[in-house]
């Protein structure tokens, strides 16, 4: 699959939220839903443009400047059904992961004290499941409260969910629940079959209703266009509220996958996304997911310039490489950006 990026279009074709952005910050909110054409404007501003506005958006919403440092550890590790053509955990590929059972209790509790010791304030527990079984909440339930209990705010992504389900995760004290997108809904299909769009919207739902908070967002350079990338920021948006979380993950093509020979994404278009993921959803955490290794330090400062305001830290990310805590606390420190201190969730709702 070839990225195919939309002709830039004239902002004076236009008359949407964007124009909205040229006078005050008090109307970068305003009424109203973004549409996928709204959207489209934002990304063909002049670069320069768009990157003050991105700012101009961080500023208002956000005037500490801190980053919020989230850590993430796979709990259960490959195996998974489904056919999801970026993920070297599905089990009919062909790829180094091997599936593991469970992780036990204490050590899950082990990594989320040395999370704590390196700076995170919040830590995701991942499981490669289409869905979870009520004896697998059960069992994460319990690794939720004690990583609660050590001050820490919890976030999981186990898969679909049911109703009860969700209530129980938040009955446990869970703070977050993340299931992305992943991409817009007329691109999905090229992607992934074996769970719907719809699917992934009924979890948020179930999320929502229990209380939660919602941690929501995609992956880039899967092959969609420009316009695709647009719309796929229009739905998250358009969330009612919106995600208070929204990772933008910059694809890591993996040996043995349906994507391991996709082209990579300009890394000017990926600032873009993060710089519209801003405007459009001013009072979430934008974060640096995956692929922020491959990136390099140069495209990292320009996101944070576009208001990307947290990052997965440390070593691993499920089952890809990051950065490591001393080198991502050095750009940081170089940056001259703090960090998040109170682990406090910040929600919308």
């Amino acid at each position: 699959m070839q990225d195919t990026q939309t002709v830039e279009k004239p902002l004076t074709q236009f008359k949407s939220k964007a124009e909205l952005h040229q006078s005050t910050n008090s109307e970068i909110e305003a009424p109203g839903e973004w549409s996928v054409a709204q959207i489209e404007a934002l990304f063909a501003l002049p670069f320069n443009e768009l990157m003050l506005k991105a700012q101009e958006t961080h500023k208002a919403y956000f005037p500490e400047g801190d980053v919020e440092l989230a850590t993430l550890l796979s709990i259960k590790t490959g195996g998974c059904p489904e056919d999801c053509g970026y993920c070297p955990q599905a089990a009919r590929y062909d790829t180094d992961v091997k599936a593991e059972k469970l992780m036990g209790l204490e050590e899950v509790l082990e990594a989320a004290k040395a999370a704590k010791a390196a700076g995170s304030n919040r830590f995701c527990m991942g499981a490669a499941w289409r869905e979870p079984k009520d004896r697998d909440i059960e069992k994460v339930t319990a690794m939720i409260k004690g990583v609660k209990a050590l001050g820490l705010e919890t976030c999981a992504t186990l898969g679909m969910l049911e109703a009860d389900q969700a209530q129980a995760l938040q009955e446990a004290g869970l703070d977050f629940y993340n299931h992305n997108l992943d991409t817009s809904e007329d691109f999905y299909r090229s992607v992934i079959s074996t769970r719907g769009y719809q699917d992934r919207l009924d979890t948020i739902s179930n999320v929502r209703a229990a209380g939660m908070s919602v941690c929501c967002g995609g992956i880039v350079g899967m092959g969609e266009s420009r316009e695709q990338r647009a719309a796929f920021l229009a739905r998250l948006a358009n969330l009612t509220p919106y995600p208070e979380s929204v990772p933008i993950n910059h694809l890591v093509p993996v040996a043995g996958t349906p994507l391991a020979d996709q082209k990579p994404l300009d890394p000017l278009e990926f600032v873009r996304t993060i710089a519209v993921a801003r405007i459009t959803m001013p009072k979430a955490r934008v974060r640096l997911s995956a692929g922020r290794q491959e990136l390099g330090r140069a495209v990292q400062a320009m996101c944070f310039l576009a208001g990307a305001n947290s990052i997965f830290y440390g070593e691993q990310l499920l089952t890809t490489g990051n950065p490591e805590a001393e080198q991502d606390r050095a750009l940081l420190a170089e940056l001259g950006l703090k960090t998040k201190q109170s682990s406090k969730a910040e929600v919308l709702i």
